[in-house]
């Protein structure tokens, strides 16, 4: 991974986790404090928390990313560290997941009329979980490239033993 790339990825995880963070704190203050320009009803309080909390899952994922690009620049990917960052990313996105299924089951009794939306809000949820399985696959492949490795290291041993 080059520099350039590198830079440029970090760049945009510093926006986007100061940026979740700001607008977390924000609605933290106007839950807490009780100065809620809407009429403050469940479901839009409802809403606030599961933004939330999908931010936290977000910033989780960002940070984890952070860390397994720091590892690509040292080289250490392939290793079995990288694990723990991998699936906390697959566990923030089924967080995600899992929030977007809550803001479709709260805005469905409103859908009454047109339950399309309903409709296509589960297939964005079915879809963030595709999003992890994706991921899941990826961290196969990355368990394969370890034991290769770890092969490779094994073979390279012997031979120099052999010679």
């Amino acid at each position: 991974m080059g520099k350039l790339t590198v830079r440029a990825l970090r760049a945009v995880l510093v926006v986007v986790l100061t940026g979740t963070v700001f607008v977390q704190a924000g609605m933290v203050w106007v839950l807490i404090s009780g100065n809620d320009p809407e009429d403050g009803s469940l479901p839009l309080t409802s809403f606030r928390v599961i933004t939330i909390l999908g931010m936290v899952s977000a910033q989780v994922a960002g940070v984890c990313v952070w860390r397994l690009v720091t590892m690509v620049r040292r080289g250490t990917v392939f290793s079995h560290a990288a694990f723990r960052y991998v699936d906390a990313v697959i566990g923030a996105i089924v967080a995600v997941a899992l929030l977007w299924f809550a803001v479709t089951g709260i805005n469905a009794p409103g859908q009454r009329e047109d339950p399309g939306v309903t409709v296509i809000m589960g297939g964005i949820g079915l879809a963030i979980l595709g999003v992890a399985l994706i991921v899941l696959v990826l961290r196969m492949l990355l368990a394969q490239a370890v034991a290769r490795d770890v092969e490779a290291t094994q073979m390279q041993a012997e031979l120099d033993d052999v010679i």
